[in-house]
């Protein structure tokens, strides 16, 4: 049995069925926007790095609880974009960004990275063009009394 105990501070007590055992989380020095800026600077040098083509930026903060940035780009063909997308999350880990949720490896047509501030998609550009995802986001919102 594991239950998580939130102390004074920002010390995690695992209980075990045994005992109680310390965790401490290290405070951050970068918080929100700072942190997701200094992420999205370093998305963007792999990518460059990687010779992905048609690099997009939205800015979705506010927009969506999923993160603050999504970035879409596209690879030359499913080899590349497989290479774009290994060569960001080694980046990303390097830079101490920890370990990204990736999904769509196995085909190399499309591939999600999403770091939890950034969502980045890697497509072929025949999916991408298929998808268009970058219009979706970039779309003006929309005042609720404009909508009858």
């Amino acid at each position: 049995m594991h239950v998580l105990l939130l102390k004074e501070g920002r010390a995690l007590t695992t209980v075990h069925a045994k005992g109680r055992t310390p965790v401490v989380i290290p405070k951050s020095s970068e918080r929100g926007a700072d942190a997701a800026a200094r992420a999205l600077q370093a998305v963007l040098v792999s990518l460059e790095d990687s010779k992905a083509e048609n690099i997009v930026t939205i800015d979705i903060a506010g927009k969506s609880a999923l993160g603050d940035y999504m970035v879409v780009v596209s690879g030359r063909s499913s080899r590349h974009v497989l290479a774009i997308a290994d060569h960001l999350m080694t980046d990303l880990k390097d830079e101490g960004f920890g370990n990204a949720r990736v999904e769509g490896l196995d085909g190399g047509d499309w591939v999600l990275i999403d770091t939890g501030d950034i969502i980045v998609h890697v497509f072929r550009p025949e999916i991408r063009e298929f998808y268009n995802i970058e219009k979706m986001w970039a779309a003006p919102d929309l005042d609720e009394g404009t909508l009858h």
